[in-house]
């Protein structure tokens, strides 16, 4: 449907997502309301007090990966610069240290089938069909480790071919941060909605949503109301259940079920001092990632800066497992798995902390999860999702038909295209 420049748009969600469409419909004229259930813009992006990390540490996103059109073209436009990420990859096995692992000797024969493959599968089922002998064993446990940690998927349900076009994307692989952070952006997003006369609701938690004919009221939990000619739903997709919608809408929303969405827990915690860099008379001066089998998988420094900062990883299905931790609980899980790695006691890390966090995004009422990623019903139900003969859309980086499924890039690209669907303007990713 194409838009009166009158009409009057509400956007629920204050996330990448939802700013980006509100900052586009605002260009075009639009009057866009934004409600934003937390007390804060940004959603899964959440920077953390600069006092607290000594820089704009994230306990959201961080990354920007690969060449992210759209998020590389609002950066400029807001005058901020990029931070290539730099160092080196090591691995943790039987306590010893390395980097610049061998290749898996069946890597080869892994691209050729990857590379034929016609019919769609999940991971495991992809592994039972062609890769199931012992001597794939250390192959299975590369991918399974890749596919829950980084895509924060389920082996059982994640497509293998989204993941192969994600792999054989190499415009994907490089990495950089934002200097100042995402906070950065949200901050100039909110100021651009501002701009353009949008109303910015925090504290403003939807409970429902009402149409009647062409026209479209939210109800909030607070008891307040807002109407408008169109409704942008822009939350994470576990939220849908919770907010009560018109029967089409409804029927749409029940898509969501086939689209994966993973957790992350993420932890950062300060220290004193750089003290890994000796480790194991090891020099990891240049550590930037570090994997290993422990609890917390994953840590990653700041590197090529000199914070005294570790963040941990831990994604995927296995996160359930430290569902009902606090946080004190996960920074000393956290600690007791960085102990291990390095053989230090947990009592001298301990006494070296100068500030910790730690994220369950599970946990988060406003997440329920980390972000999306693409099953066997992914397409179909992303299609279900984007149609509409109401009043009533969705967007967001599950939305996202492109191989950054689950990354902000996803979420900006995913809003601007809505906005410009309603504003009567073509949207092509690759000139954005």
């Amino acid at each position: 449907m194409t838009l009166r420049q009158s009409e009057q748009i509400v956007v629920i969600g204050a996330g990448a997502a939802g700013l980006m469409a509100a900052r586009e419909l605002g260009r075009a004229g639009k009057r866009v309301t934004i409600l934003e259930a937390r007390d804060r813009c940004g959603g899964r992006i959440n920077p953390l007090p600069h006092s607290v990390f000594g820089y704009g540490a994230e306990g959201g996103a961080e990354f920007i990966h690969g060449k992210a059109p759209v998020t590389r073209a609002l950066l400029r436009e807001a005058g901020l610069s990029l931070l290539p990420v730099k160092g080196a990859r090591w691995s943790v096995d039987q306590g010893g240290f390395s980097q610049d692992k061998a290749p898996d000797p069946h890597t080869d024969r892994l691209q050729a089938v990857l590379a034929e493959l016609k019919a769609d599968l999940t991971v495991t089922d992809f592994l039972k069909q062609h890769f199931a002998g012992p001597e794939y064993s250390q192959l299975r446990h590369s991918i399974r480790r890749m596919v829950e940690g980084y895509d924060a998927a389920d082996p059982a349900r994640a497509s293998i071919l989204a993941l192969r076009d994600e792999w054989m994307n190499s415009g994907r692989s490089g990495q950089a941060r934002i200097a100042g952070g995402y906070g950065a952006l949200i901050d100039f997003l909110t100021a651009e909605c501002r701009k353009q006369g949008s109303a910015i609701h925090l504290g403003a938690a939807v409970s429902a949503v009402e149409t009647a004919g062409r026209r479209a009221l939210v109800r909030c939990a607070d008891g307040k109301t807002y109407t408008g000619d169109a409704v942008v739903v822009a939350v994470p997709l576990p939220l849908l259940r919770e907010i009560t919608l018109p029967a089409e809408a409804s029927e749409r929303a029940e898509a969501a079920a086939d689209i994966g969405f993973g957790n992350v827990i993420k932890l950062l915690v300060r220290f004193k001092s750089r003290w890994w860099i000796g480790a194991k008379a090891t020099d990891l001066s240049d550590l930037l990632f570090l994997i290993s089998d422990r609890a917390i998988p994953v840590w990653w420094t700041q590197h090529p800066t000199d914070q005294p900062v570790l963040t941990g990883w831990f994604a995927g299905p296995k996160t359930k497992a430290m569902a009902n931790f606090d946080e004190s609980e996960l920074i000393e899980i956290g600690l007791a798995s960085l102990s291990e790695i390095f053989g230090v006691s947990a009592q001298q890390l301990i006494g070296d902390v100068v500030a910790a966090r730690a994220i369950n995004w599970a946990n988060d009422p406003f997440a329920r999860g980390a972000y999306s990623y693409a099953t066997l019903k992914t397409r179909a139900a992303q299609s279900a999702l984007a149609s509409s003969s109401g009043p009533i859309l969705f967007s967001g980086e599950a939305l996202y038909r492109g191989p950054d499924m689950g990354t902000v890039e996803a979420a900006l690209a995913s809003g601007l295209e809505t906005a410009r669907s309603q504003s009567g303007n073509g949207y092509d990713r690759n000139s954005a």
